[in-house]
Formats: C-alpha cells, structure tokens, sequence
C-alpha cells in the first residue's frame, strides 16, 4: 500500500469511528442524567408545589414518556442541532447558551494549554539534558507535583495568596464591572481588544486571565514534562545523535535540531489526551476563579438539576473531544508515518 493511500485509509478510518464515539458520549450522558436522584419539576417549583403542577410540567418537558422515547426524541432534536432549553433560564436555548459562555473557556483554555506547553517542554528539556543532576532531580519533582496536585485546592492557595493578601491579580471576573468591555467581535476579550487597537483594555484582560490561565497551565504542565523529559533522554542515546556528536555538531544544536524534535512527536498524541483534562480542569478552575464561562454555567445547571442545559453542554464538550481527538490523530500521522502503517 503507498503512503497517500496509507494515510487516505488512516483518516477515512477515524472518521467513521467518530459517530460512534459521539453517540457512546451522547447515550452515557443521557443515561446518567436520568439515573441522578432529583426531579426537574421539584427544582424548578419546588418541593411545596402541587403535585398536580409537578405532573403538568413533567408532561410539557416530556418526562411522562417511557425511557426509551425519551432517548429517540432526544436523538431527533440533537440530529437538527437542537440541544433542547433551559429550565432555569427563563426558555433560553441551550445552543445560545453555549454562544453566550463558551467564548470565555475557549480564551481560557487557550492560554492555560500555551502555559502547560511551555513550562512543560522547558522543564523537561532541561531536566533531560542534564541527567544525574540536581535540574533532573527538580524537574521530575516538579512532574509529580504538578500532576498530583488537587486543581480546586491550588487554584484556592494560589488565589488567596496573589489575589487577597499581595493583590497582583483580580480575584475574579473577566474584566472589571465598572469599565465598558472590549468589542465584541470572537468575544476573546484579549484578542477583540487588539483587534479593536486597544491596548489598555488587552493588558486589563490579560491582567483577569493571568491567574485562572496560570494555574490551570501549570498543573497541566507536569503531563508534558514527563513525556518529554522521558522521550528526550531515550532520543539524546539513540545511534543517530551519537554520530551528530562525532561529526562534532554543537550539543546545543543536536538537542534541538536533532533530538527534542523526534521527543516531541508523542506530545502531539497527548494534546488530544490533555484538551479532556483541560476541560475538565476548567470547570474547577472557573468555579475557584469565578470565571463567567461554560464550565462555570455547566456547574451553576447540574446544581440546579437543570438537565436539558447539562445534556446539551456535556454532548457539546464531548463533541469537542472527539474533533480534537481525531485532528490530533491525523495530525500525529503525518508527523510520524509508523502510525499509518
């Protein structure tokens, strides 16, 4: 088989599994919601309401139907993108919900997943270029700490100790309630400012997102530092480096001309492994954080027993999974051709 076909058969493969992978997601969470204890009815009018009002309004919302009715009704509106409306939110549409916080944990997410990979592929670069010493020691604790630590518990140290007692940061927020908010254009506060030209807002929402981003990327660093670290040591003894350094090519230029790019190829597969612990790493860190985004919004619904808001945002991360999944997949084939074959 040549290689375009390799790769033609590689891709066409994953393509077919991710309708199966987002109807598994999709029949989990449906299943689990109706599992949880609680009533919807009770949450929305309480537990002192008629009964004969609790049953008028679990027919409006469908629950009176048998399960499996339930689950079909559900498929057809998910298959001409309905993701259903809020039962706390005064009829809002799920899907403008999602508009509506999603822009947030995406500004968020970015930021925290550009921290994990820096501080993840320095620390481990240096700690594997060093072996033996008192900067690898540093490095795999450093690896431990991060990949151990609660994220809740970090982000509430972090928070008391740079934004109530030195005050460096805001304590929470986007971006102070007493100023006009940037433009919306993305509703990236960061990036709408620049594009906007102005610079005082962008350093006012770097200034809100510095802390929440810096927390989240730290803790998910440690992920990247062990691979790279571990990957890097095995390529720094490989055949091919030790005749780099007898043809008497600067070390510096062989560990990162030569070795940490073929170290790098089994980071690419763990991005798609990390954006799932992003996510779930961003509901905790928005909720410490007070960050007005989905996965603060998803938290505020389950709290509310607000099951059609918690489907559709959990059926939406999870279609966000799968997408990145299989780019990282694709992407992971081009770099490395073994994969493909």
């Amino acid at each position: 088989m040549s290689r375009s076909k390799a790769l033609q058969y590689y891709i066409a493969s994953r393509l077919l599994l991710a309708p199966l992978q987002l109807l598994t997601i999709i029949t989990i969470v449906f299943l689990l919601l109706r599992a949880t204890p609680g009533d919807p009815a009770d949450a929305i009018l309480g537990g002192r309401a008629p009964e004969s009002a609790k049953a008028e309004l679990r027919k409006q919302l469908g629950l009176d139907l048998p399960l499996w009715l339930q689950y079909l009704n559900y498929l057809g509106n998910l298959l001409r993108f309905d993701l259903g409306t809020s039962l706390t939110s005064r009829g809002q549409n799920v899907g403008d919900i999602i508009g509506q916080y999603f822009p947030a944990t995406v500004e968020l997410a970015v930021c925290s997943m550009a921290v994990a990979l820096i501080v993840g592929i320095l620390v481990g670069t240096l700690s594997a270029s060093r072996p033996g010493t008192a900067v690898d020691a540093s490095g795999r604790l450093f690896g431990i700490i991060t990949y151990a630590l609660p994220m809740f518990w970090a982000g509430m140290i972090l928070q008391l100790i740079f934004s109530v007692q030195l005050r460096w940061f805001p304590n929470s927020n986007r971006f102070p309630p007493n100023l006009p908010a940037p433009t919306h254009i993305t509703g990236l506060y960061t990036l709408d400012s620049l594009l906007a030209g102005n610079f005082s807002q962008f350093f006012t929402s770097l200034h809100h997102i510095a802390l929440p981003s810096l927390t989240l990327g730290i803790l998910l660093s440690g992920i990247f530092e062990r691979i790279v670290r571990v990957n890097l040591k095995q390529t720094l003894q490989a055949d091919y480096v030790e005749a780099a350094r007898a043809r008497g090519i600067p070390e510096n230029k062989i560990l990162v001309s030569h070795a940490l790019k073929n170290a790098l190829i089994p980071v690419i597969t763990v991005l798609g492994l990390t954006f799932a612990s992003l996510l779930g790493g961003a509901i905790l860190t928005e909720v410490t954080f007070s960050w007005p985004g989905l996965a603060n919004r998803l938290y505020q619904a389950i709290s509310d027993r607000d099951y059609p808001t918690v489907q559709g945002v959990l059926v939406f991360f999870g279609a966000i999974v799968v997408t990145a999944s299989i780019l990282i997949d694709i992407l992971n084939a081009y770099v490395d051709p073994r994969i493909r074959y």
